[in-house]
């Protein structure tokens, strides 16, 4: 067959030739930079020559004659194109000559004035170091329990059962690189986790995705965690009603049970006046020894309205009895957890201005060899209440017998039951029933506000509401 070797291709720079009845491609002398670089050795001067005979090109075929311009064509686009780096393809795997010396140099060898092609980023990798930039940020508590168990735990597919008190494994995307939307979002919404800890966890992935998106180090456009995330969750409207996916209303906070609750500080449903004074007098005259010794903190809290761990960590160093001046200092909360204490959840010292119920709940309870570094409540052993052991006998205990696990209702519990008030709520929630009690009862925001930690805004919005007793005037 007749040789096209001297065959016009003014559409194309790179020649196609024939050597010894197989096909090469002859590059123009623009591009023998980049071929010396991949070679190893100086071309001097001369075009690079490419052999394509061993890729199946032969000489006396029309078709393969067509095939080499197209692959020439392509080539040269590649490399005449502004982001050439990106689109040039170092293997030459791209245009079906892969499998050669240059698919071997490709690891090694980094072309002047571009960055080595790495492999995308895994999961674990990018949250390991979103973490060590994350909790700085975030209380020591949050950061350790959220972030550091749950969180972490739902990434790496871990599910713990609670009566074997060990974990088992699910499907992972720890090791994934991150390149599908669709398998890392639906392996996060598979696992078992409540629904709002699977939400939290994909919005923790979609800032930690664009964190490294800021940082170059992922070649992704799309972050592939937001358009299941959403958004952080709206603080302003965490209460608002929406529709959901199948079109129903979702019920609003006092609607929902203590596990659809956001969290317990936006859980803000209150006992009545009536059944608060119902479950102090239970706790004071309990049969159980543990549930009295708890009854002073059930009283202090529904009388001040401070946070767990603050009342847990109060000191008899920070309650300032006399007639004058008389006050309360929350300076530090203790964490059962970690077994240490921390600085309050807003990182602010606060004074509680003290009125005449909470000063003789304090004058009743403190001892007349109390020292400033004793604890104000403590455990029948002396040693710190924390959330766990009050949940014992608030909500719920456990007793194992013959390896089972019986539960058995806690005191607040057993009220609710048995209709002695109007239903259960969780111990933090006396906080909220002595903003709302205060809230109701006229007390100046501003005051109210300043003692509990929070804001006039968060009081008048989620506290207050519409007082459903009040009556318009008759004028």
């Amino acid at each position: 067959m007749k040789s096209q070797s001297n065959k016009v291709q003014s559409a194309c720079d790179v020649k196609i030739y024939s050597d010894k009845g197989s096909l090469a491609l002859r590059f123009p002398l623009r591009h023998s930079a980049l071929w010396e670089l991949l070679d190893g050795k100086s071309l001097k001067g001369k075009p690079k020559c490419l052999g394509i005979g061993k890729y199946g090109f032969s000489a006396d075929e029309p078709d393969d004659w067509k095939r080499a311009t197209t692959i020439a064509s392509q080539i040269e686009a590649d490399l005449d194109h502004p982001e050439w780096d990106k689109l040039f393809d170092r293997t030459l795997a791209k245009y079906g000559l892969g499998g050669g010396k240059y698919a071997k140099l490709a690891d090694i060898i980094q072309l002047p004035g571009t960055t080595q092609s790495l492999p995308e980023i895994t999961v674990g990798a990018m949250w390991e170091e979103y973490l060590l930039w994350k909790q700085p940020q975030l209380q020591p508590t949050t950061f350790s329990i959220a972030f550091l168990r749950t969180y972490t735990n739902i990434i790496k597919g871990l599910i713990w059962h609670k009566a074997s008190r060990t974990f088992s494994q699910q499907t992972s995307i720890w090791d994934k690189a991150i390149t599908s939307t669709t398998v890392l979002t639906d392996v996060i919404l598979s696992h078992p986790a409540t629904g709002i800890n699977k939400r939290r966890t994909l919005n923790a992935l979609s800032e930690a995705f664009t964190r490294l998106q800021s940082q170059g180090k992922t070649k992704l456009t799309v972050n592939p965690f937001v358009i299941i995330a959403g958004v952080a969750e709206n603080k302003t409207d965490m209460y608002k009603s929406t529709v959901n996916a199948d079109g129903f209303i979702d019920l609003r906070w006092w609607d929902k049970n203590d596990t659809e609750a956001n969290s317990e500080e936006n859980d803000r449903r209150a006992f009545t006046k009536v059944d608060r004074d119902t479950i102090i007098k239970v706790f004071y005259t309990h049969k159980r020894e543990s549930a009295r010794q708890l009854a002073p903190l059930v009283e202090f809290r529904f009388l001040t309205g401070c946070r767990n761990g603050e009342a847990f960590a109060l000191e008899w160093k920070d309650v300032f009895l006399g007639r004058n001046g008389e006050y309360l200092r929350f300076s530090k909360s203790y964490n059962g957890t970690l077994k240490n204490n921390q600085v309050t959840k807003t990182g602010e010292i606060r004074l509680f201005k003290m009125y005449p119920k909470l000063n003789d709940l304090l004058l009743r309870i403190k001892p007349v060899d109390a020292k400033p570094n004793d604890l104000v409540f403590t455990k029948l052993n002396g040693k710190h209440w924390d959330t766990g052991s009050v949940s014992q006998i608030w909500s719920y205990s456990k007793k194992s017998e013959k390896q089972e696990i019986y539960s058995y209702p806690g005191v607040v519990t057993q009220l609710a039951n048995d209709g002695l008030i109007d239903g259960y709520l969780p111990f933090y929630n006396c906080r909220h029933t002595f903003i709302s009690l205060m809230a109701h009862a006229g007390t100046d925001l501003l005051l109210l506000a300043t003692a509990c930690g929070n804001s006039v805004e968060v009081i008048q919005r989620h506290y207050l509401g519409v007082n459903t007793d009040a009556q318009f005037p008759d004028i």
